[in-house]
């Protein structure tokens, strides 16, 4: 259980959410939008998640299928998440769109499409980008393997993936509940928040990425192995 928590509090750290609630907060009426955005981000994530636990391992239940499928899952991951952590902290990613950018004309930027559309202030369209944007990482991934392994009961198991969405989302629920409390003071905190994550976000994905890709290849060799 305790790595489904650490697994919820990688997959938290999200830098998209983050900016997408700090230009929301920024419109009018960001109480409506802000929540708009949560229903739809919880429908897709809670859905995959059920589906996951309720369909995909029901389907696939038997000894054989989880000695077999499981230790691959963790290994596919693992890898996945170790991928990850080399690329952020090699720079591959800022290096490829400086190289984009160089072979371009110089022009201002503009806000992207995200921006663009959380622009129109619609709570509409933030429930579809809610819905769009909400999809399951790596982290989500393995926390839901891990509770398959658990073999809890299913009161439980909904309990889990209710309060792990709950974490996924707490960049969203956190401003949204300050809203009500103190509205201000929440802008000036999302903005001081984002500002530190711009300076230590690169180095805490790594980290974060590097020990869950090295945990879930060790889990996965055991599972071959025994």
């Amino acid at each position: 259980m305790f790595d489904i928590f650490l697994l919820s509090l990688v997959a938290a750290a999200n830098a998209s959410l983050l900016a997408a609630v700090t230009v929301m907060l920024f419109l009018p009426d960001p109480k409506r939008l802000l929540l708009g955005y949560l229903a739809g981000g919880l429908l897709t994530s809670l859905t995959i998640g059920f589906l996951i636990v309720f369909v995909v391992h029901d389907a696939s239940s038997t000894e054989t299928a989880r000695n077999t499928v499981s230790p691959s899952i963790d290994i596919a991951l693992g890898a996945i998440s170790l991928l990850v952590a080399y690329v952020l902290r090699a720079g591959h990613d800022q290096r490829l769109r400086e190289r984009r950018r160089a072979g371009k004309p110089e022009v201002e930027k503009g806000p992207s499409k995200v921006e663009q559309l959380l622009g129109r202030g619609s709570a509409r369209v933030t429930f579809a980008l809610g819905v769009v944007l909400t999809l399951p990482g790596v982290a989500y991934l393995a926390a839901l393997r891990d509770l398959q392994k658990l073999d809890y009961g299913a009161g439980v198991e909904i309990l889990v993936i209710l309060g792990f969405n709950a974490m996924l989302l707490i960049l969203l629920e956190v401003p949204l509940v300050g809203y009500f409390v103190a509205p201000e003071r929440t802008v000036v905190e999302v903005q001081r928040f984002r500002a530190w994550l711009t300076r230590r976000g690169r180095a805490m994905a790594v980290g974060a990425f590097a020990v869950i890709g090295v945990l879930l290849l060790i889990r996965g060799v055991i599972g071959y192995l025994t």
